[in-house]
């Protein structure tokens, strides 16, 4: 035997001694030596690794052919058996093994079938190139620049939605608690109360309690059409002619009720604090941005109350000359000031000395 079957003889059993049996975890020390060996049965058999690797046509894809290789022997030194055969002609049949199952997946065109139709193993990362002529990733071929936007329109759309509803939900409840309290104070025969509170049995009163089922009946009829005329005219905008058509409503009570639904609901999206943002969004006063900090003002003059400034003095000159000017009542007014009125800020055509 050659030194590289023997050392390959040694390095599997290294592995093969530190590995349980009953498959229990190994031990810290035992990890060591395994790692040792693998890495050194892999450094003694590299070279043939490469001459597979080349004879399968894989040198494009050579790091997944040098995974596929360590597998191979990893599978080899599990099955391996010193009774039978050399570790190196145990190992050749997997690394082959391996490197064949790694053609056929890249590469389709290898197998029986494809010859037969002459197919051939295209790139996807090679049917485009950019200006440069570097190849462009599929993925970057069918990325959308608009799917952000679309996804933000999305979800503003279903958050409309919601609160739109909401808002109908808020007013049809509203609706209903008036309409059940007029069913509750209409005036009824004794005998008739009475035999209609017999059939409903003892028990709790609840807001429909004494209100006859079939007038409840038709105030959900009614609220139920009003809920449909005032999402499709108000939300959606509906014409008159196809409310009144569908509904059998004259389109005057079609416009009573919408008139009448959109000033409840700025009610209640002004009153409820589900509602707060709505109803200050769009307002005149509401500002939609925060207000920029405000400037800062500093004086002209400098602080005469500083020890350095005591003996500064104010006169005024001429803008076209740039000479003072001695005489105006303006340059003694400011000659008599006091010091902490020179402080105050004054015209830009002011020179200090």
């Amino acid at each position: 035997m050659s030194k590289i079957t023997i050392a390959l003889e040694a390095a599997v059993a290294t592995v093969i001694e530190n590995t349980p049996q009953d498959g229990a975890a190994r031990s810290n020390r035992q990890r060591v030596y395994v790692d040792r060996a693998f890495a050194q049965i892999l450094k003694l058999i590299a070279p043939r690794i490469r001459h597979f690797v080349r004879q399968y046509g894989l040198t494009a894809h050579w790091e997944d052919a040098e995974q596929c290789c360590a597998i191979a022997v990893h599978r080899a030194i599990e099955a391996y058996d010193p009774a039978k055969a050399q570790f190196t002609t145990f190992v050749n049949w997997q690394i082959r093994g391996e490197l064949q199952s790694l053609r056929f997946r890249l590469m389709t065109d290898q197998r029986p079938s494809a010859k037969k139709v002459e197919a051939t193993t295209v790139s996807l990362s090679a049917l485009a190139t950019s200006i440069d002529g570097d190849e462009i990733s599929p993925e970057a071929m069918i990325e959308d620049e608009e799917a952000v936007f679309r996804t933000e329109a999305a979800a503003s759309d279903y958050l409309a939605e919601g609160a739109v509803s909401q808002l109908i939900d808020a007013y049809v409840d509203q609706l209903r608690k008036v309409g059940v309290e007029a069913l509750r104070r209409r005036p009824r025969p004794k005998r008739a109360e009475a035999a209609l509170r017999r059939a409903e049995g003892p028990r709790l009163r609840s807001a429909t309690y004494g209100i006859d089922p079939a007038e409840l009946e038709k105030l959900e009829a009614k609220l139920a059409r009003d809920r449909e005329i005032v999402e499709r005219r108000v939300f959606q905008t509906a014409t008159l002619d196809d409310l009144s058509l569908e509904t059998g409503v004259t389109k005057e009570r079609v416009r009573q009720i919408t008139k009448r639904a959109a000033k409840a609901i700025a009610e209640i999206a002004a009153k409820d604090p589900r509602f707060a943002v709505m109803a200050e969004y769009g307002q005149p006063g509401t500002p939609k941005r925060r207000p920029a900090p405000a400037a800062r003002t500093t004086p002209l003059l400098p602080d005469t109350n500083l020890p350095h400034n005591r003996l500064a003095s104010v006169r005024a000159v001429d803008p076209t000359t740039l000479s003072p000017v001695l005489s105006t009542p303006a340059v003694q007014q400011v000659e008599r000031a006091e010091p902490a009125q020179l402080a105050a800020p004054a015209p830009s055509s002011a020179s200090l000395h």
